[in-house]
């Protein structure tokens, strides 16, 4: 990924880990993969509360990071303290197909966002700049596309916006049942080792090969 030199300034420490896993046949759902669920669920309830977890040093920086972007994070949660929140407020887990659940699992077990996009729809490299101001996006779940400001960080390949960084993917690059290969990004932002942002991606690689792969 090209990381403009504006975002490095900006941002000193920022750090990504992205690449492609492949041969993949995603499903709408898997037992072994509702067993990891489980067990994911279990060990959040064991580690957090709803009363600390902004307290929490790896959420914080996500949450600073957001402030700095123009992003309330008490209203738009960092997607992995989303995924948290919800575990310890007793609701479901959202259950989209059995590659998004999976690399949602290692967001949750990991504390970094992962951003992930069907490769196929990609246009080249991804690069990562500040957005110019009014330029659209569609993230998946809008009704409608939303205009960005220029503090706004985005991921974009040689056709489109396809991240606002690092909390909304784009609809046109979503994970489908139809995905085989799919772009995974790890995203890390200032005051998170870039270690941790390297298992993380490590992670939802090994879970998507586990509960997505094609077989035989």
């Amino acid at each position: 990924m090209e990381m403009h030199k504006e975002i490095l300034a900006t941002f000193p420490g920022l750090s990504v880990a992205e690449g492609d896993v492949g041969r993949l046949s995603v499903q709408e759902k898997s037992p072994a993969l509702n067993a990891l669920k489980d067990e994911t669920v279990r060990l959040a309830r064991e580690r957090y509360t709803l009363e600390r977890i902004k307290d929490e040093p790896l959420f914080r920086a996500y949450r600073d990071f957001f402030w700095r972007v123009g992003v309330d994070p008490t209203k738009t949660r960092p997607a992995s303290e989303a995924l948290v929140r919800r575990i310890l407020g007793g609701k479901m887990l959202p259950a989209i197909n059995t590659a998004v659940d999976a690399y949602n699992l290692a967001s949750i077990r990991t504390g970094i966002p992962i951003a992930a996009f069907d490769a196929d729809t990609l246009g080249g490299e991804l690069v990562m700049r500040f957005a110019e101001e009014g330029e659209a996006f569609l993230g998946i779940g809008m009704a409608a596309p939303v205009t960005l400001h220029t503090n706004q960080v985005i991921l974009a390949d040689e056709d489109a916006i396809v991240a606002v960084y690092p909390y909304r993917d784009s609809d046109a690059t979503k994970i489908t049942l139809a995905t085989t290969t799919v772009h995974i990004v790890a995203c890390g932002v200032p005051g998170i080792e870039r270690e941790k942002v390297c298992s993380a991606y490590d992670l939802a690689a090994a879970y998507l090969r586990e509960h997505a792969s094609v077989r035989g």
